[in-house]
């Protein structure tokens, strides 16, 4: 499940809207907001949001929770 208070702030950090980043992935910014409030988006996605959020590690921000569920077991 993606992190999405990490992601918001990286979104911030790098001037990206949700709107804007939502035109970046060819999605609506209702879809945006669906995905954010489910918590998962496509391999695809991820990986256009890792290039231009400029992410190097993804996989606290893409897979926080089998990271928390790794750390915690």
């Amino acid at each position: 499940m993606v992190d999405t208070d990490v992601l918001r702030g990286l979104l911030a950090q790098n001037g990206f809207s949700q709107a804007k980043m939502a035109e970046s992935l060819g999605i609506t910014p209702k879809t945006f907001y669906t995905k954010m409030k489910k918590k998962v988006f496509d391999s695809d996605e991820m990986e256009i949001m890792i290039k231009k959020l400029n992410i190097n590690d993804p996989i606290p921000v893409f897979f926080a929770d089998f990271v928390t569920h790794q750390v915690t077991k």
